[in-house]
């Protein structure tokens, strides 16, 4: 069965505005102010932070398994039930809400900013894959690469939206501008919960399985469904390998997203307007990484473009870790007097670059290789494996770091996206969309 294009513009562009929306809480939340915030502020262990580092790579880790333990089964309840909207709603609005009591977090109350963390990352990341499971139903093969690459493009832009509150409102991360940095997280959620809107208006439910209530029989069948699921994952050898090198490919993404900021603010010790460009930076670079590698993949190819992309992220995190020798290599060669916070910059737009694309190329290809009867499953697979690789990349990290400091401990993400290459050497392109066509085929 060759897939058509189903979805008009403006389901497309609805769809896209999920990641514009859930944009503000990456960022604002687990990225740039509050990881810090978090960290510095309300756990306060100065000078080397250590134990808030761990405990918020903790909190991450602990609400990454709960949606490793959770997104299949939730996956084959939403293709079983066709119940994908529902779950996404229910994701979305309990993101909404605990984000917004972030606010209720002062200093000293470090067990319940853990808590609301684990809970918002929780619903946040499950919500990742339920809208991500609407792919394979916006377009044919040829244009996944496309679609997923305008969808991480408006979400980056989102963040753009974002960078203006905190340039405007927030200001730095200190004990003295508390009262201001609170707000971030009743911002965070009033973003996501009026951008997010137009998803639930203009996204269809697509029509597979049977429209049921979520009720004992229908987790039942679920159960079962994913069982047959994954005692037919040898039909799809190629998305298994792609699962590996997300494994490992998202495990160094993830320590850069949890981290970055924290990294700035901890070892290259920056001002708060290089943080405050750093983010646009990172932004503007992200967007135009999706975009670019998105039209790219419909040249070179999902492999292709997929492993340029972690080629790309081991520079950028070489970069990362000399700043310090790039810096005095420049200022002796050009005979200038830059920054190190200056020369991270050029980390950061590396890092940008890399970061939107190599997100936006991988979950195009699951979807390529995803059947449209099994796509909420294998999305909630692709959630799995990459979750796994949060709680394995943070987790280390955060181990890391205890031990060695948190300048150290990046270099472990070199390892990691140098791993997620050797998988892909064995990937067909074409047998793995054959795969999935097969599955799609009706029965003779």
């Amino acid at each position: 069965m060759i897939r058509t294009r189903k979805a008009s513009r403006r389901e497309i562009f609805g769809w896209c505005m999920f990641d514009f929306a859930n944009q503000a809480y990456t960022l604002l939340i687990i990225t740039v102010v509050f990881g810090d915030l978090y960290t510095r502020v309300i756990v306060g262990d100065a000078p080397g932070y250590r134990l808030g580092n761990l405990l918020w790579s903790l909190a991450l880790c602990i609400s990454y398994a709960m949606v490793v333990v959770s997104a299949p089964l939730l996956g084959a309840v939403m293709d079983h039930a066709q119940a994908k909207k529902r779950m996404l709603l229910a994701s979305y609005l309990v993101t909404v809400a605990s984000t917004a009591m972030l606010y209720l977090v002062s200093p000293g109350y470090v067990w319940l900013g853990f808590a609301l963390i684990v809970i918002s990352n929780t619903a946040y990341s499950a919500g990742e894959s339920f809208i991500a499971s609407f792919l394979p139903f916006l377009g044919d093969s040829h244009e996944m690469g496309k679609i997923s690459g305008l969808g991480w493009a408006l979400g980056y832009a989102g963040g753009l939206v974002s960078a203006g509150f905190v340039l405007l409102f927030l200001g730095e991360v200190s004990a003295e501008n508390f009262e201001r940095m609170r707000w971030v997280g009743p911002f965070a959620a009033a973003f996501f919960l009026l951008a997010a809107i137009p998803t639930f208006l203009w996204v269809r439910e697509p029509r597979v399985g049977h429209h049921r209530r979520l009720d004992a029989a229908v987790l039942r069948g679920a159960y079962a469904r994913l069982l047959a699921t994954l005692r037919s994952v040898s039909q799809f050898p190629d998305l298994g390998r792609l699962f590996m090198s997300i494994l490992f490919a998202m495990a160094g993404v993830y320590v850069i997203v949890a981290f970055s900021f924290i990294y700035g603010a901890q070892v290259i010790g920056w001002s708060e307007a290089t943080r405050n460009l750093m983010f646009i930076v990172v932004q503007i670079t992200a967007l135009l990484g999706a975009l670019l590698f998105g039209a790219l993949q419909g040249r070179l190819g999902g492999r292709l473009t997929y492993s340029l992309t972690l080629v790309l992220w081991i520079a950028a995190i070489l970069a990362i870790y000399f700043v310090g020798e790039l810096t005095t290599g420049l200022n002796r060669q050009l005979g200038i007097e830059l920054k190190v916070e200056e020369v991270f910059l050029f980390a950061g737009l590396l890092s940008g670059l890399s970061l939107g694309s190599s997100q936006s190329v991988g979950r195009a290809l699951v979807g390529m290789f995803a059947p449209e009867q099994r796509a909420a499953e294998l999305f909630g697979f692709w959630g799995l494996f990459s979750k796994l690789a949060a709680i394995f990349g943070i987790f280390g990290v955060g181990l890391l770091q205890w031990l060695f400091g948190l300048q150290g401990a990046v270099l472990f993400c070199i390892l990691l996206f140098a791993l997620a290459l050797l998988p892909l050497a064995a990937i067909d392109e074409a047998r793995g969309i054959a795969a999935a066509q097969r599955a799609d085929a009706p029965a003779p």
